[in-house]
Order: C-alpha cells, then structure tokens, then sequence
C-alpha cells in the first residue's frame, strides 16, 4: 500500500492499480458482473484482500434501496456444520459485495426462530439465509418468512422459501449400501437427534435402503450430535455380539462410538465397521481414519447466498430447489465381517 493509500485509507483505484487493470474493471467484479474473465476476477479480489480495502455501499444502496446486508439465522451451536455453513454465506456474499448480518436462536422453537428473523428484518436486511432445522412452523412464522426473500437450508421446507439441500437419504443409502456390500447381514444407525428435519431424512434413508436390501431393521438409536452421546450409544452397541456394522449420523458422534467400542475391547474395523456423515477436517486422522460421507457444508451455504441473489434480482420468480449430492469417502473403518 502506498504511504498515500494509507493516509486518505484505500480507494477503488488504489486496487486497480495493484492488480494492474483498470478501475471499471474492479467495480465490474465486485459488483460480480459476468462479463469478467476469471483471471481477471481472481486478480482483482487477491489485490481486495491484500490492501484490505472496504467497498462503500452507501451510493449503491441509496440509487437501489438496498442495504446490501444478508441475514443469516442459525442455531448457537459449536456444531461443525453451522460453522462451515457460516463460512460459505459469509464468503460467498462478501465476493458479491454484501455484508451479513447473523442472528442466533438456542432452540428450534418457532417463536424463537421468529425473534431471530424478526431481529435481521428490523436490521433492513435485502433477504434472509435460514439454518435452522424448521419441522413444525407456525403461521406466524411461515407469514414472517414472506416478508423478505429467503432461502431455506437443513432440509426445512415452508410454502415460500426457495430451498437448498444437501440429499440426506442419498447420503444414508451410500453408507448402508457399502457396508451391506462389504457383507454385512445389516446395519445398525445411531441417528441425530428427532428434531431434526435431517436426522428423520436419513432414518427414513437408512430404513428404505435395508428393507430394499430385504434385510432386518434394527431399532434406531438417538443421539444429540456430541461426541459424548455417540459414546454413550457405543457402550450400548459393543456389549452386542451380533452388531458388526454401524452407520452414525456425524463424525463426532462416530468418534465417540469408537471410543466406547475401543475400551470394551471391540475392534474397529475388524470386529465393528463405522460410518459417520459430514467428513470433517478430524476424520481423516481419526486412528484408524473415518469412512464417512461428505457433505460440503460450505459450499452449501454459498449456493444459498446465490439461490437468495437470484430472488433479488428476479423478484417474484419461482425457483426450483437445488439438492446438493453427498459423496462416499472410503477409509479404514470397513471391512468385511470377521476379517
């Protein structure tokens, strides 16, 4: 940065001269044109970053009544998936020129949801990005999600909202499907909690796949997304000799599983083979690494801040909802039975 840049702080043209193209050039980008080369593109934004320049939005949102900020409502949670979705929104609405503005709830409640998106409306927000499990939702909150656009993740469906999803059944029928494969007679799942529009998504998946298998059901277990709880259910599964195969509805809830599998002396995969849903950063150094599904939460909630400034910029139009594909990731956690 030039010792002037830093005195006056750094100008649009300050950028364009350090990614040598020309001040048009960046606003096109920021302003997320398409027609700008993805060289170009790259360029721009790495000089963004490296001065750390601010666009102002005052002139935009004053000629277009805007105020350029993305609502983001999601549960207060250390849950991997909430930070990663947190991720994508923020850097994909960052890289179109908008801020966002996130609201918390602690329960799944409807009134509480609708404090939390009741809290961004009077933010002036442009529309809202909502990651929170909604299952039962009242009329007063189905009524508050029609006042700005909004998109919907977590599976949650309302009779306005456009939709992006990650195809949980698709990603419990990947994982029921290897293990029965690999031999085993079935397969038993810890699941998220019943709250959860996810978690009773892939109950449905995981029960659809045996039956279509024609094998034996087992009774579901629950647990609440922790390591911890998948402990607890680990304890439960490894004093069961028949158990050789357990699909678990997250990686921490699986680490916790085989934890408890280790200490009462079941092995894994040799005596009990597990996959977790999510592929976190940690499962792949898991000891023996996770087999797991992968779902990339991040780029979901990208997708989201797309799907949310199409409906800003087409007002009134209906879009169809977008389902995001889990994919298999086959580590050292499966084996056949009595390998």
């Amino acid at each position: 940065m030039t010792a002037q840049a830093g005195r006056r702080g750094v100008a649009m043209r300050d950028v364009a001269l350090a990614a040598g193209v020309s001040a048009q050039t960046v606003s096109r980008v920021l302003s997320d044109h398409p027609n700008v080369q993805e060289r170009t593109r790259t360029k721009v934004l790495a000089a963004v970053e490296q001065l750390g320049y601010r666009l102002n939005h005052m002139p935009r949102a004053l000629a277009t009544g805007r105020s350029m900020t993305v609502g983001f409502v999601t549960l207060a949670s250390g849950f991997y998936s909430r930070a990663a979705l947190a991720l994508g929104v923020e850097q994909a609405a960052r890289e179109s020129g908008y801020t966002v503005n996130t609201a918390t709830t602690a329960s799944l409640d409807a009134s509480a949801v609708s404090v939390a998106i009741n809290r961004l409306i009077e933010q002036g927000v442009d529309g809202l990005i909502v990651a929170v499990p909604l299952i039962d939702l009242d009329e007063a909150l189905e009524k508050l999600i029609r006042v700005l656009p909004t998109v919907t993740l977590d599976g949650s469906h309302t009779s306005s909202a456009d939709v992006v999803a990650i195809d949980q059944s698709v990603a419990v029928r990947l994982a029921t499907e290897h293990l029965l494969g690999l031999g085993h007679r079935t397969v038993w799942h810890v699941a998220g909690p019943p709250q959860w529009s996810d978690a009773i998504s892939r109950v449905a998946g995981w029960r659809a796949a045996l039956n279509e298998a024609g094998r034996e059901i087992p009774p579901e277990l629950y647990g609440d997304w922790t390591p911890e709880s998948g402990y607890r259910n680990g304890l439960l599964l490894a004093r069961m000799p028949d158990v050789t195969a357990v699909l678990v509805a997250s990686d921490e809830m699986a680490f916790g599983l085989m934890r408890a599998m280790s200490e009462l002396g079941r092995r894994i995969p040799e005596d009990v083979s597990v996959v977790g849903i999510d592929n976190i950063a940690l499962a792949a150094y898991a000891n023996p690494p996770l087999t797991t599904v992968s779902q990339s939460f991040e780029q979901t909630g990208r997708r989201a801040v797309v799907h949310l400034l199409r409906q800003l910029q087409e007002p009134g139009t209906t879009f169809e909802a977008e389902v995001v594909a889990p994919e298999l990731i086959i580590r050292a956690t499966t084996c056949p039975p009595g390998r």
